[in-house]
């Protein structure tokens, strides 16, 4: 959430800032005014506070004098009534204001390209040449489905469209993959693992920024709690588990790798990816989750990215990083990198991870704070996430990457001691 003195004292320049997302802040003024009619009504509040302890004061002493206050209680009752009237005012604006602020976008990092959408993102870097065949390589759907590793059509009748039933080895091969994932990133990158709750509720969602905005991509729970959530990315339920807290400055940065499973309704996807495992509803993600000092937090992104990196540099799979350029950014985050990984069958790149820093976005929402020394004042704490990755995607990848002309996929090298066997036939 976007600090409100910034507001109050800047909102020109964020109104500018905003707008390299290419979308209209300029509501944002009305927040101004609304924030400046809440302070002036605040002070009217403590001045009728202090007018009312005044009379009860005299109200007192006249009894004390046995003399008639009776014209003074009735002011002080009808300087109650005003401050009722106004709290409720108070209380009005304040809903509002923070509905408004809860609703904007986290302000761009200044080495943020400025682009319209995806078309102006700009490449990084690259790692490997895409992979090419003698043959003309197949979907991993085809063959999955060939192999009966995949089933998507059983998947379809146990749950619906977007699900899949892994068999075999290819569920061998998804289970593999995490295990091979978190180890990479606990044992060599300094994360400590977590595995937590797949059911979130509404304050960690609202605190990582999925609400109130995105609520209607979440899959929400009927039964139980009214305001629980299907977790729909391991940075929520992470980041959450240091809500209202104070963290030892000294304990900073705090590493964690977290595989969850994660659920998306995928709104607004309707006709996009609807074979396969690009975009399902429910798959396996392996996060990395950083909460460091406001700065280092940029040192720390660089870092995380080449840590995602390694996962498919070890796996021998081609890919490049891009830049997101403004138009084309997450809505909590200042800044992102992509990580885009090649798949044959569709003769490009296509988003295996993203790796992002929401500075001081989140922990505001959340309430996320740290203390340099007991007398420092509270600061906020920067939160950053990155895939580690997609686990789903990262199998598409392998299958795609490595199949062979008669349809049986190779393993990736690092892979066999995890697999036990060094082909899929």
């Amino acid at each position: 959430m976007i600090d409100i003195r910034l507001i109050r004292e800047q909102v020109e320049e964020v109104i500018a800032k905003l707008a390299t997302r290419q979308k209209d802040f300029s509501y944002l003024r009305e927040v101004k005014a609304k924030d400046e009619e809440k302070r002036n009504l605040l002070i009217q509040v403590e001045n009728l506070k202090k007018e009312r302890n005044e009379k009860s004061k005299l109200v007192g002493q006249l009894k004390r004098e046995q003399k008639d206050a009776t014209e003074i209680l009735a002011s002080v009752a009808h300087i109650g009534d005003e401050i009722a009237e106004l709290d409720e005012v108070v209380s009005r604006l304040d809903k509002e204001i923070t509905f408004s602020l809860l609703m904007t976008p986290n302000i761009l990092h200044e080495s943020v390209p400025i682009g319209k959408d995806e078309s102006e993102n700009v490449e990084i870097r690259k790692y490997l040449t895409p992979t090419t065949f003698s043959f003309t390589p197949k979907a991993h759907y085809e063959l999955g489905e060939k192999l009966d590793i995949l089933d998507f059509e059983r998947a379809a009748k146990i749950t619906g469209s977007r699900f899949v039933v892994y068999k075999g080895l290819g569920a061998r091969l998804e289970r593999c993959l995490i295990a091979f994932m978190m180890d990479l990133h606990s044992k060599r990158h300094g994360y400590t693992e977590i595995i937590p709750p797949y059911i979130v509720n509404r304050e960690s969602m609202t605190a990582t920024g999925q609400l109130p905005k995105f609520e209607e991509d979440a899959f929400k729970l009927v039964n139980g709690n009214g305001d629980w959530f299907l977790n729909p990315t391991a940075e929520v339920p992470t980041i959450n588990m240091y809500r209202n807290e104070v963290i030892d400055f000294g304990k900073l940065p705090i590493y964690h790798c977290s595989y969850t499973m994660a659920f998306r309704s995928e709104a607004g996807s309707a006709g996009r990816d609807t074979r396969g495992l690009i975009r399902t509803h429910q798959f396996n993600k392996v996060e990395l989750i950083k909460l460091t000092s406001a700065e280092t937090s940029y040192m720390e992104l660089e870092k995380m990215l080449l840590d995602s990196e390694e996962v498919l540099k070890q796996l021998k799979l081609p890919y490049h990083v891009i830049s997101l350029c403004s138009g084309d950014m997450g809505f909590g985050m200042a800044k992102t990198y992509d990580i885009e990984v090649w798949l044959p069958s569709q003769n490009t790149y296509r988003e295996i991870g993203s790796i992002s820093n929401a500075e001081d976005y989140q922990a505001r929402r959340g309430n996320i704070k740290t203390k340099r020394d007991k007398d420092a004042k509270l600061e906020y704490v920067h939160t950053l996430n990155g895939s580690g990755l997609a686990v789903g995607r990262t199998l598409v990848a392998i299958m795609e990457n490595y199949q062979q002309e008669d349809g049986s996929i190779k393993i990736p090298e690092v892979l066999i001691p995890y697999m036990g066997v060094d082909v899929i036939k």
